[in-house]
């Protein structure tokens, strides 16, 4: 995974904040959308567009089917994680 898709996915694009957010709660441990909603404050429809986009971005895995379903990162997220968390830190520092 490349360091300026990771830039796109948290600081270049609408609801970035958002999405690294959902990557640092699964970082922890797998979630379903119901669950990410509470603990992130959000709505549930909010979180199943970020959960899509993550999807489709191969950042994030799931396992079961629906409203059931629990995600996790991907291998490939787990292996740039520390590089995400750097961008992650440097767009907060960036935001204030």
């Amino acid at each position: 995974m490349k360091k300026v898709f990771l830039w796109w996915l948290v600081a270049g694009s609408k609801g970035g904040e958002n999405r690294a957010r959902i990557i640092i709660e699964l970082k922890t441990r797998p979630y379903n959308a119901n669950k990410l909603a509470e603990r992130l404050c959000l709505d549930y429809k909010t979180i199943r567009h970020h959960i899509n986009v993550l999807d489709e971005n191969n950042i994030v895995e799931s396992t079961g089917e629906k409203y059931g379903a629990l995600y996790f990162l991907s291998s490939e997220m787990e292996d740039v994680y520390d590089t995400f968390i750097d961008i992650w830190n440097e767009f907060k520092k960036s935001d204030k």
